[in-house]
């Protein structure tokens, strides 16, 4: 889109090379005015219908009501919804405060919302509707989740499906669609501003800027947190940019008329225009990345940054001859007219405003005049030589048009309260959704903590004190030499202890409860891969359908939320693998410790009769002294492990009570005092969370270490004790009684082997209870969501592959209308006698965009045209006229006419004797000579 007289500059940076283009006659002409009539006219006290000057006249082209060089954004439509009954509804479900507490709040939104989305005409009342609607939106993004359940429907303002309503469940999508809307009315009303005079002048630059600055915003801050896998065609990165640049552009474009209106110097309305031109690049470089932006609006761009380059030279060439450069002057004339032949290359096809096309044919007759008399003057008296273009310096850019975000926009905080200018900020004594958010992460965390990272630990210093016991065992050698005959007392209190918790059936039922619990994780799991294979053999079914070339949106792995839902589905069944060998590990330790369950929970004679009895006899006093060290060791343990489990029951007991509410939410009310104008997000509880764990839990994770340190102190001396009493029973030779021993210490391992177990299977059932959570609302209920907006979008594309292609239509006079083609010639049965066109035409497709670019230029969209037209005098496009023609064939037959046979019929094919059959003057009908009516 560069101006081909100016690419070959050395002097051109990267970003340099852009060429301006304008649409003005001031250009041309101002210069020439005095300047007691240019101030006369900046007054407002003459037009230049009052002066007998170039027919390009100022009133045309900067001021008045006459709008047709410059455009504006049209409003997107809306639909009605009940904002306050959603949003009703979502607190009455989802928070522990009654709705009715912010019934005038929930008023105040709904009438917001009707004021905003009514702003339909170009008047500064609605600007702050607009701002008032979008800072509380804003606001109660912070108390409520962007998902809050309310179907936001919005029509496109640009692109070829403005009549197909996109509906979202997004809170930042409702509030993208108001500041886009603001823009619009920025826009809008800067082209309704009266450029007759300087400070018209001013406020429409203003508005321009206003109109980028939101824009730009929107493009900044808001669609990076839209969340959305499919953003409006028209709101997407290049469509923004793009409009943001033209904007620009036509707010340097009101700096530089103001330049020219006040006489400012050729070198300095140069630079003006210069930097009008780059801009008017850039909106047409991003514009042909869209998807949205119409054709007439490139050409329309394209032609104005050609325009103002060569209005850009115009001026330098002026300041040449002032400064008696006369060869210079000559070599930026040249250049001038060469942009603006390039600028007049985008009037073919009737896509420029009337103003556009008479500004660009204006300024060259112009600069043609101008370069006429300045070649022959300095061939004839100044003789000066002619640099080539590659020589010339670049012209200096003067940027003064600069993408304002209207402060009501960029803190829109600053402006809720008692007495600002958007009222108090509404449900501020609701708990911000943040908050909650933030009290589930801390209980997660503290639970996380305390069970881990200090209940655990303390489970695994217990496992090792069994270990041991069990390595030389312990109770069974101490029970069976103490008491010989019987059932020692602890075994007893265990048996019933088992027996009243009906240990068996307890497993078997958790057991049973577990399966169940992951066979429904499973099935909701199924659910989910279910429906993401169902969705991508679909998408392969419409790709082998219509072909990779026009099915062109991303595979379902390829698509970016698809990929995740695949990748999470990976994962997940990577968390079923694992439990699946938990659960064998827990129920091979059951089968193990099975049979001696049962003799445990067995009647005391079952248990007898496993214990067998050994005879009664007197030990010595060293076996004595030993049994009795070895004895307050082993209680020294047991005591010690009995302090641990009354810890832990505390500890559990603790974090159950551990209430963080009414301190987060004096915490989230001191954020919104010190912070007024930044929205509450859970990461601002992390100093807080961080000091109450520490405070809490920090000591309890102090003392692991020295409980560590003491339980092996007596560990130690329970393994010196036993080695002790091990050998005064060798010295004794008392052997009778290891039989005792070994059941004893089975039956004592068994008891504590199914504490272990139900301590695995409550950690089982809650991961199972955990995993529901993350199958079901973390990736089934997210798959249907996807899964439903690529088959919506699966749709609409089909649609449009079904909708005849547009190299189908055209507005051109060559081409014969439907009813007048015919058949040239006698042929074998054809599917129709009037074919529009050659079969293999009918189904040319042109999927890339640079085809449909093209199409777009052969026949322009009658909704796109209604909605994207200039302000102003509008051109009517070509309408589709009947091809004349002479032509007998092409006429409609009526039965007045009657059938003549032969004549001057096209030619029969050959028969097989080679004659021509159907002469003109043959009065015998061949049958090969075709009909002719008429």
């Amino acid at each position: 889109m560069l101006c081909p007289s100016m690419i070959n500059s050395p002097d051109l940076t990267k970003k340099q090379q852009t060429n301006p283009s304008c649409t003005s006659g001031l250009v041309d002409i101002s210069r020439f005015l005095p300047r007691r009539t240019l101030r006369l006219m900046t007054e407002g006290k003459i037009t230049m219908r009052d002066c007998s000057m170039h027919k390009h006249s100022i009133v045309a082209n900067t001021g008045g009501t006459s709008t047709g060089s410059i455009l504006s954004l049209p409003f997107r439509r809306s639909t009605q919804l009940s904002l306050a009954s959603i949003i009703r509804q979502y607190i009455n479900s989802k928070y522990d405060q009654h709705p009715d507490m912010f019934k005038q709040d929930l008023e105040v939104i709904d009438a917001l919302r009707q004021d905003a989305i009514n702003v339909r005409e170009p008047h500064p009342s609605g600007i702050k509707k607009l701002q008032a609607y979008a800072g509380q939106l804003a606001w109660i993004s912070g108390k409520f989740p962007i998902d809050i359940g309310a179907e936001f429907t919005w029509y496109p303002a640009l692109g070829y499906n403005t009549e197909r309503p996109m509906v979202r469940n997004n809170m930042k999508y409702e509030l993208l669609n108001v500041l886009y809307n603001l823009a619009a009315l920025y826009s809008q009303l800067a082209v309704n501003t009266s450029r007759g005079t300087a400070e018209g002048i001013k406020t429409a630059a203003n508005q321009f800027s206003l109109a980028a600055g939101v824009l730009s915003h929107m493009k900044k801050e808001v669609v990076p947190l839209l969340r959305m896998y499919d953003p409006p065609e028209d709101m997407d990165e290049h469509t923004l940019e793009s409009l943001m640049q033209l904007f620009l552009a036509q707010s340097q474009e009101c700096f530089w008329q103001k330049a020219v209106v006040d006489g400012y110097k050729d070198a300095s309305i140069a630079k003006l225009a210069a930097r009008v031109s780059d801009l008017y690049n850039l909106a047409g470089e991003a514009a042909t990345k869209s998807e949205a932006i119409s054709s007439a609006w490139i050409h329309h761009m394209t032609a104005k940054h050609h325009h103002f380059a060569a209005a850009a030279q115009y001026r330098a060439a002026c300041d040449c001859l002032e400064k008696r450069k006369y060869g210079e002057e000559v070599a930026r004339l040249t250049d001038a007219v060469a942009c603006v032949t390039e600028g007049l290359k985008e009037t073919k096809g009737g896509y420029l405003n009337k103003t556009v096309v008479d500004d660009l044919n204006g300024l060259k007759r112009k600069v043609e005049e101008d370069l006429k008399r300045a070649e022959k003057d300095n061939d004839m008296i100044f003789l000066n030589p002619v640099p080539p273009k590659s020589e010339l310096k670049t012209l200096e850019r003067a940027n003064m048009a600069v993408a304002r975000v209207p402060p009501q926009v960029a803190n829109p905080f600053d402006f809720l309260g008692d007495r600002a200018e958007f009222g108090p900020a509404l449900f501020s004594k609701l708990v911000p959704f943040s908050v909650h958010v933030a009290i589930s992460i801390y209980e997660e965390r503290r639970d996380r903590m305390v069970n881990q990272n200090i209940i655990q630990d303390l489970e695994v210093l217990n496992d090792k004190i069994h270990s041991l016991f069990s390595a030389i065992g312990l109770p069974g050698s101490l029970q069976a030499l103490e008491k010989p005959l019987g059932l020692p007392p602890s075994l007893v209190q265990h048996a019933e202890e088992l027996r009243q918790a009906d240990a068996i059936g307890r497993l078997r039922k958790s057991f049973t409860d577990i399966d169940k619990l992951r066979a429904a994780d499973i099935a909701i799991f199924e659910e989910g891969t279910s429906a993401l294979a169902a969705e991508r053999e679909e998408d392969q079914k419409a790709r082998r359908k219509y072909g990779t070339d026009r099915w062109t949106r991303p595979e379902s792995q390829s698509d970016a939320q698809g990929g995740k839902l695949w990748g999470h589905a990976g994962e997940i069944e990577g968390y079923f693998a694992s439990s699946a060998s938990s659960d064998g590990v827990v129920r091979e330790k059951f089968a193990a410790n099975e049979e001696l369950l049962h003799i445990l929970c067995g009647s005391d004679r079952a248990l007898m009769d496993f214990v067998p009895s050994s005879s009664q006899r007197d030990t010595n006093p060293e076996l004595k002294a030993s049994v009795g060290k070895l004895r307050s060791a082993y209680n020294d343990v047991l005591r010690l492990e009995s302090r641990r489990r009354k810890k832990v029951e505390t500890l559990r007991e603790n974090a159950r009570k551990d209430d963080i509410k009414p301190d987060i939410l004096k915490e989230a009310a001191r954020l919104e005092r010190t912070y007024p104008s930044t929205a509450i997000v859970p990461a601002h509880f992390e100093d807080f969370f961080e000091k109450r764990l520490d405070r809490l839990y920090e000591p309890e994770l102090e003392a692991l270490d020295k409980e560590s340190l003491e339980q092996e102190r007596l560990l130690k001396e329970v393994e010196r004790a036993n080695a002790e009493f091990e050998a005064q029973k060798r010295r004794c030779g008392d052997r009778g009684s290891r039989e005792r021993e070994q059941a004893l210490q089975k039956l004592d391992s068994a008891y504590f082997k199914y504490k272990e177990i139900i301590n695995n299977l409550e950690v089982g059932r809650k991961f199972y209870n955990d995993l529901n959570k993350i199958v079901g609302q973390g990736f089934r209920d997210v798959v249907k969501g996807w899964v439903a907006q690529r088959r919506m979008e699966a749709r609409v594309l089909e649609e449009e592959l079904s909708m005849p292609p547009l190299s189908t239509l055209s507005l051109s006079r060559d081409h014969a209308p439907l009813q007048g083609a015919a058949p040239t010639q006698y042929q074998t049965p054809q599917p129709a006698y009037f074919a529009p066109e050659p079969v293999a035409q009918q189904h040319q497709t042109s999927p890339q965009r640079q085809n449909d670019h093209a199409a777009r230029q052969s026949a322009p969209n009658p909704v796109e045209a209604s909605i994207q037209s200039w302000a102003g005098d509008t051109v009517r496009q070509p309408q589709p006229m009947a091809p004349q023609t002479t032509n007998p064939m092409t006429t409609m037959w009526n039965p007045a006419m009657g059938i003549k046979f032969g004549g001057s019929g096209p030619p029969a094919p050959r028969t097989d004797g080679g004659q021509q059959g159907g002469s003109g003057s043959a009065k015998v009908w061949n049958p090969a000579s075709g009909i002719k009516f008429g």
